[in-house]
């Protein structure tokens, strides 16, 4: 594919930014596009757009002005039945199709797909619309269960319900986190898991679907807090993944990287959530691997070679969280958390801040994962959001 490309990318956060980034040291234009100014991609694209991605008008307003070569979702609020348009009647390539973006963006879609159409072994599930629906779906599938908006991003709207008096509480907590224009919520058996993992899938437009290896993972309030690789799972386990993975994005098609999200039991390898794009717990590969989630997404797009995927050893990313309301933001601790040997910072640049948003996330390699994790957490909370 002859470079450079024109790519609209569609959500603007930190993920965008490292996407940005990796694009333009190959010489491609990047339109950084998001519902607020100033997101973090914006801040090193070369053109950006504010919009509202679930209005029509406006991405057509704004694909008519750039004309982009590929456009590329980022986030889940995103009115994709104007990409199928886009690609069915522009021919502008959809990343990593306009279909599976479809499917991806909801996570009843991508949960179908796995369980009904392909036979995938997933949590029990089931949907609500309404207060009444989740109590009754929350009784049938049993205490304690998982409540999620079916669209949302980053574990917004995500809680953990003990029994049916705290129902109520997360019906109200997900409608809130919900991302578009639905209400539907998801509710899923809770998994006593051993490790949850992400397998970064990277499928080729004509090449094999190749693998990083497996990122271990902890969560809190549905979100991300630290992630480390390799993850300490049997190259069995490893195989069970890598044989998902690539069943449910054959299925999905295109081209790019997909976070693939599993919870690993004693026994089982537990398919858990999907996302055609680069994975936040894949930040640790930008110290962890010769080329991170985002240098292997853009190659995927492009068609470009991926010879190599080599691990440079015991690695961790430690999330740096805000404690604040604040619309001017500073940091401060940056350089006593840059003392410690093979440590390294990413700080997003967001606008502003509110309580646990993700400001920034700190990196860390070790002798053993144990030392890596301790390195990156030292790290990540040697860093405080001022105002």
């Amino acid at each position: 594919m002859q470079l450079p490309q024109k790519l609209m990318l569609l959500g603007s956060g930190e993920l965008g930014k490292e996407f940005t980034i990796a694009a333009q040291r190959l010489g491609n234009t990047v339109i950084a596009v998001d519902r607020y100014a100033n997101a973090p991609a914006m801040q090193v694209a070369d053109y950006s757009e504010v919009i509202s991605m679930l209005n029509p008008d406006d991405l057509e307003r704004i694909v008519n002005q750039h004309q982009p070569n590929f456009i590329i979702p980022e986030i889940e609020a995103i009115r994709t039945e104007k990409l199928l348009e886009f690609e069915k009647d522009r021919g502008i390539i959809v990343i990593p199709t306009a279909k599976a973006t479809n499917y991806t963006m909801n996570r009843d879609r991508i949960r179908e797909l796995a369980h009904k159409e392909l036979g995938i072994r997933t949590a029990k599930y089931a949907y609500a619309t309404t207060l009444d629906e989740l109590i009754a779906a929350s009784e049938q599938i049993g205490f304690p269960n998982v409540v999620k908006p079916v669209m949302s991003s980053s574990g917004k709207g995500q809680s953990t319900v003990g029994d049916r008096s705290e129902v109520e509480a997360s019906w109200n907590y997900a409608i809130a986190g919900s991302r578009g224009d639905t209400q539907k919520l998801i509710v899923e058996e809770f998994i006593e898991f051993e490790l949850e993992i992400t397998l970064l899938t990277i499928r080729q437009w004509d090449r094999p679907t190749l693998f990083c290896p497996a990122i271990g993972h902890r969560q809190e309030r549905g979100d991300y807090q630290e992630s480390w690789q390799p993850a300490d799972i049997s190259p069995e386990r490893v195989q069970e993944a890598e044989a998902i993975a690539q069943k449910v994005t054959d299925a999905l098609g295109g081209a790019g990287i997909f976070g693939v999200e599993f919870f690993i039991t004693k026994n089982e390898t537990i398919f858990s959530e999907l996302s055609p794009r680069p994975h936040d717990t894949g930040m640790v590969t930008l110290i962890s691997q010769n080329l991170n989630e985002f240098e292997l997404h853009l190659r995927a797009i492009l068609g470009l070679p991926i010879p190599k995927i080599e691990q440079l050893g015991h690695s961790a990313s430690a999330v740096i969280l805000a404690q604040d309301h604040s619309d001017s933001i500073s940091y401060q601790g940056v350089a006593d958390a840059l003392t410690e040997p093979d440590v390294d910072l990413r700080l997003f640049g967001k606008p502003d801040s509110r309580p646990f948003r993700r400001m920034g996330v700190a990196l860390a390699k070790g002798q053993t994962i144990a030392e890596a994790r301790a390195k990156a957490t030292r790290a990540a909370n040697t860093v405080k959001i001022g105002k």
